[in-house]
């Protein structure tokens, strides 16, 4: 299991076509930065997954548990 120091930092390698976009997004948001644009991204992305409310409006599955989208019972 990783167990890195929080506080320090960090090198990424982020395409130079990424980058652009990026840059591009700064521009229309020039309130924010590249670290904190890539933290958010990185939050979104690893956070934990709800299925059980997008299971129950499809109407596939009705009281599904909130790990229905990773759960091998719920997942078809």
């Amino acid at each position: 299991m990783y167990k890195g120091n929080s506080d320090m930092k960090r090198t990424l390698y982020i395409p130079d076509e990424l980058w652009a976009q990026l840059e591009e997004y700064l521009q229309e948001h020039p309130e924010q930065n590249p670290s904190g644009v890539v933290q958010a991204a990185l939050e979104e992305k690893l956070r934990p997954r709800n299925g059980s409310r997008l299971l129950e409006l499809a109407g596939i599955v009705e009281d599904a548990p909130p790990d229905a989208s990773v759960n091998e019972d719920y997942v078809t």
